[in-house]
């Protein structure tokens, strides 16, 4: 893949995020891309749906899954704002997603590079393609901004 390409997609996913944004959930958004089409997207809404289990990825890949008919998504890539937290991984690896690209890195919690470095795992059958760092600034700024807008709000 290009780094032109790269950009293209995880634009879209900073849209998504902004969704996210606009509706007070954390700003995460994710597309997933076969074939040089969007084939599922999302964004952060677990306060919205009352799921722990509805971030980015989890409801772009859901909704590829649902699209294609299966829930292999063998050649797929992901794009996500901010790095995968463990269950996300999870998904990545059960839905056989070739690549992740992922903008900020989450030193908390991600579990692809910085908290844990689970796709590099030994025990998966099946392996990942890491990118990162593809638009970093401005996912990190919007993830930043928004927990600082939090914090100010709640003065």
């Amino acid at each position: 893949m290009t780094l032109a390409v790269d950009l293209t997609w995880m634009q879209r996913a900073l849209a998504q995020a902004q969704l996210a944004a606009r509706a007070n959930e954390v700003p995460v958004g994710a597309v997933v891309v076969m074939d040089g089409r969007v084939v599922g997207e999302g964004h952060n809404q677990c306060l919205g749906q009352h799921d722990p289990s509805a971030h980015a990825e989890v409801i772009a890949l859901r909704a590829a899954a649902e699209l294609l008919g299966q829930y292999r998504l063998t050649g797929a890539t992901l794009y996500v704002t901010l790095e995968p937290c463990v269950m996300c991984v999870g998904a990545l690896v059960n839905a056989r997603v070739e690549r992740v690209v992922f903008g900020a890195r989450e030193p908390k919690t991600g579990a692809v590079l910085s908290a844990f470095d689970l796709l590099m795992s030994d025990k998966h059958n099946h392996r990942v393609a890491i990118t990162e760092g593809v638009l970093a600034e401005d996912c990190a700024a919007m993830i930043s901004g928004f927990f600082s807008e939090r914090r100010h709000n709640d003065r």
